[in-house]
């Protein structure tokens, strides 16, 4: 599993309706995309579950390298290429992915987590700790999948769930989630990925 994240940070001033309009006319086009486990079509607005910003930033969890190398060279990514500008694109290796108990109910919110990792920290005892806090996020009430991953070239450790509800307090960005394409999510790997 790869986990991939790009964040287009708008003005303050921005309609988001556009950003809305957007996925609402474009998000199904992936819905059937070759090797995609999900795409969470995520979107912070200024104000809300305290957000500082506006943005668009789709996550994704792939399930093949090709899925995601035909993403990232094809039409779709060209489209927000030409209208936003290429953004840099966030990458994780995939460490644990778990399905929650409300699995099947309507996506409205998500977080993701990114914190740094110890130059000192054990990694094999991080990534099994980070699998098993994986697992006790996705049997909170109102997850519907919960994964996590680690980016290798700066030491960043991510904890992403999607969920039915805001929770307060919950650690990290809240998101929006505004439409979400699961083609394979039924093949992504359960449990830790090594």
């Amino acid at each position: 599993m790869h986990a991939m994240q790009y964040e287009i940070t708008l003005p303050a001033d921005y309609d988001m309706d556009i950003i809305r309009e957007r996925v609402a006319s474009k998000g199904h086009l992936l819905d059937g995309f070759p090797g995609l486990g999900v795409k969470t079509y995520l979107m912070r607005e200024r104000g809300v579950h305290g957000s500082p910003v506006n943005q668009y930033a789709p996550f994704y969890l792939w399930n093949t390298e090709q899925g995601m190398n035909s993403f990232l060279w094809g039409a779709g990514f060209q489209g927000i290429v030409r209208d936003f500008g290429r953004p840099v694109v966030q990458h994780w290796i995939g460490v644990a992915y778990a399905e929650g108990g409300a699995a099947d109910a309507t996506a409205r919110v998500a977080v993701c987590e990114r914190t740094p990792v110890a130059a000192a920290a054990h990694l094999p005892g991080l990534v099994a700790d980070a699998a098993r806090e994986t697992a006790e996020l996705a049997s909170e009430s109102g997850v519907l999948y919960a994964a996590a991953g680690i980016d290798p070239r700066t030491w960043e450790l991510l904890r992403f769930s999607v969920r039915e509800h805001a929770e307060s307090g919950a650690p990290g960005d809240v998101y929006q989630v505004l439409h979400v394409s699961q083609p394979e999510r039924d093949l992504l790997a359960k449990g830790s990925q090594w």
